[in-house]
């Protein structure tokens, strides 16, 4: 058979990964957080999207031309918002994109001015301030006078003072203490050279060679600089770290010594050596220990100044009246974004030039697919969310022993999409139930074991709270090992490895039974 060129047609059907498709499948996976920040963004950057905020309307509606009343009607806008599970408004029908942005339909007629005025009247706080008028053309700026400072900043004496950092705290103190500029300079370069806990790991042998100086002056700088604030500064290890803060407070006695140069031993929980060491009883090294635990490890953590950001359920679980769950979103974590067709055929009318009118079509495609996107976005939330509350519904009821195993492949057969779009919509996704606010992920756990009965396996996390429950509720007398743990779950139905009850206590970070036994001994 020769081999000849020629032309065939084929039918072949393929998912092709458009940009609009690529950008909400970003969208679905952002936090809430995330979200608000990107839509943010894009607000900016188009002029046809609004943010739908409750203290009134938007910049475009006072800037039409029916006199700045802004009184925007609901059908010439979408909303991204929704109420329930069940129910979803979708808005009233609007027409397609493209048969808003056709050639045809848009005209030109830029003669149309900004209706703004350009006014800043500042109130002053006393009667007896006299305002300051300064003239400029047409402009009319009335501004307070601020008590000496420059007008363009009238209220910079009430600005709050900035947060202090470590290293300028420890500087200050430098400046103070030590005189010699050489040591100033030593001391300087090895404030420098701690980490972020406060720790210095540098050889001193290093910085004495690169600084050029003598071991002996790096030393005794050191010891100067570890008398600083706060006490455990410079510390080059854990024992030299709480032995500074001991010392601060005058209590690093001889048996507190012994305590922290051995503080593997107490990691071992080894107290009958510890008490050997120190020459104390079992009251006076119980004293001991709590007294370092209430040492700080990490010093220099006290001048993080990192805000933690206080986490906003994604869907709210709430019980109904007559039996059952209702599952909302919760619109203060939706960015509420509105898309204004009347500012739209407004600018379409003023638009001749080819690239003028290409700039509002993509501008208006761009703001319709986004609303689209939201809305979507949200409706797949709340179907997913259902389901999760449907499986664990005997979580929601009597607590997290009754946590059933689920993947997420179980929740993408029963609403017919693939896992990993359940995966990305669980992601950084919280969920605010009766008992407490979880992560979506937390439902999604895998069996471990099997059940005697017949019914399904316990998950994971029901069985670290079943080992948990049994270690907090022994005594000195029965103590429980690993064996007996799966002792007594055999007898309770289920069936449990050794090494399974082992993994779980240790990643709860709870002692073995030997080192229990001990620590019970010592407190009793």
């Amino acid at each position: 058979m020769a081999l000849v060129p020629r032309l065939d047609m084929r039918q072949v059907q393929s998912l092709v990964m458009t940009p609009q498709l690529q950008q909400a499948i970003k969208l679905l996976q952002m936090s809430s957080l995330e979200l608000s920040q990107y839509v943010e963004q894009e607000v900016e950057q188009n002029p046809l999207l609004d943010r739908d905020t409750p203290d009134g309307p938007s910049e475009h509606e006072n800037g039409s031309d029916d006199g700045g009343t802004g009184d925007t009607s609901a059908d010439d806008k979408f909303d991204t918002t929704g109420d329930t599970a069940e129910t979803f408004d979708d808005g009233p029908a609007t027409p397609d994109s493209v048969d808003l942005v056709g050639s045809d339909n848009l005209t030109l007629d830029h003669d149309v001015g900004l209706d703004a005025d350009y006014e800043n009247v500042w109130s002053g706080d006393s009667p007896s301030d006299t305002p300051q008028t300064v003239e400029a053309d047409t402009l009319h700026w009335q501004v307070q006078g601020a008590g000496g400072f420059d007008l363009d900043d009238p209220d910079l004496e009430n600005a709050p003072a900035g947060e202090i950092v470590l290293r300028d705290h420890l500087i200050g103190q430098i400046n103070v203490d030590v005189h010699d500029p050489v040591d100033k300079i030593i001391a300087v370069y090895l404030v420098d050279l701690l980490d972020d806990a406060g720790y210095l790991h540098a050889d001193l042998n290093d910085v004495a060679m690169t600084l050029g100086c003598d071991l002996e002056t790096v030393e005794r700088l050191l010891a100067r600089l570890q008398q600083l604030d706060p006490p455990g500064i410079f510390a080059r290890s854990l024992s030299e770290c709480l032995a500074l803060q001991l010392k601060d407070r005058n209590r690093y006695d001889p048996a507190m010594q012994a305590l922290v140069e051995n503080l593997d031993l107490l990691a071992k929980r080894e107290f009958k050596a510890l008490r050997r060491l120190c020459g104390v009883d079992s009251e006076d090294i119980a004293d001991m220990i709590d007294e370092i635990k209430a040492l700080n490890p990490k010093p220099a953590l006290a001048f993080d100044h990192v805000v933690s950001q206080a986490v906003t359920p994604d869907v709210t679980v709430r019980r109904k009246v007559g039996g059952g769950w209702v599952v909302e979103v919760n619109n203060d974590a939706l960015p509420q974004v509105l898309l204004n067709n009347r500012y739209f055929t407004e600018i379409s009318r003023q638009a001749t030039r080819q690239q003028d009118k290409e700039y509002i079509a993509e501008c208006y495609q761009t703001a319709n697919w986004l609303v689209r996107a939201l809305h979507q976005r949200a409706q797949t939330i709340l179907k997913v969310t259902t389901e999760i509350v449907r499986h664990q519904e005997a979580f929601l009821n009597k607590g997290v022993q009754y946590l059933k195993p689920l993947v997420l492949r179980d929740i993408g057969k029963i609403l017919d999409i693939h896992e990993s779009t359940v995966s990305r919509v669980t992601t950084n996704k919280y969920v605010n139930t009766p008992r407490g606010i979880f992560e979506l992920k937390y439902f999604f756990t895998f069996a471990v074991g099997s059940s005697h009965d017949g019914t399904d396996a316990p998950s994971a996390e029901a069985i670290r709270y079943r080992v948990k429950a049994l270690i907090d509720a022994e005594s000195l007398e029965n103590v429980l090992s690993d064996d007996k743990i799966v002792a007594i779950l055999r007898a309770s139905g289920l069936d449990v490895a050794r090494r399974t009850i082992a993994k779980y206590r240790e990643s709860m970070h709870i002692p073995s039974s030997v080192q229990r036994r001990r620590e019970k001994a010592m407190l009793g």
